[in-house]
């Protein structure tokens, strides 16, 4: 969907991607890049190995600044000025196992001074976990430590959410519980994008699907989501 679509169509998108490139050295991991995002929608991004998934997002996220070309969230922000408002899920677990799952999320909420957060029981539940259950990390199943790294990301309440690889290495009944967490975020205010190796896997909640190739928009389909 294009600007022009959503302004005729009387939406203000959640972000703006306006001729976005990243280089790195001579190499360009992000061609020229134009896209909206409209609130309360998910966005599935698939691709190749290198074909700028991850570079993308953590454009969005704020980590990284583009080459060229201009990103605007949430009407009139750069993604660095609104870091509070977005919630990044790395590839990277990001947590301590030495830790039970409600001692990793008392201390991250730490890092949130003055902001309002969800409570680390609140959030816990919210994802399905019980937060009393005395299992240091390093004893969960890769579902567990994903939905622990999922309830990290929504304590400060982000109004986007951008998940790297959110189902790796997870069995299928532990995709299925992922999916439908998603799925209730989906019919919020909250815009999600997800980057993911196996576009399957997201298909229930995937309302557009943007394919990356070398760089560039391949293309920006409408998904087809069953929830």
């Amino acid at each position: 969907m294009t600007a022009n679509s959503l302004e005729a169509a009387g939406s203000s998108p959640c972000v703006r991607l306006d001729q976005v490139s990243k280089l790195f050295g001579s190499f360009a991991a992000l061609r020229q890049v134009s896209v909206d995002l409209e609130p309360g929608r998910c966005y599935v991004l698939v691709g190749e190995n290198g074909a700028g998934k991850s570079t993308l997002l953590r454009i969005l996220a704020g980590l990284l600044r583009p080459s060229l070309g201009k990103v605007i969230m949430f009407g009139d922000y750069e993604p660095h000025d609104v870091r509070e408002r977005i919630g990044f899920m790395s590839h990277a677990p990001m947590l301590y196992d030495e830790l039970t799952g409600k001692e990793n999320l008392e201390y991250f909420a730490k890092l949130y001074p003055g902001c309002k957060c969800l409570s680390p029981a609140e959030v816990l539940r919210q994802v399905g976990l019980d937060p009393d259950l005395p299992r240091t990390l390093s004893q969960y199943s890769q579902g567990m430590r994903q939905r622990t790294s999922l309830a990290r990301v929504l304590l400060p309440i982000p109004e986007l959410l951008l998940l790297d690889e959110p189902f790796s290495n997870m069995d299928v009944e532990s995709v299925q519980q992922m999916v439908a967490l998603l799925a209730g975020f989906r019919h919020s205010s909250r815009t999600i994008v997800l980057t993911t190796h196996q576009r399957e896997l997201a298909a229930p909640i995937a309302d557009w699907v943007l394919t990356l190739k070398a760089g560039r928009v391949a293309s920006f389909t409408p998904g087809r989501p069953t929830l």
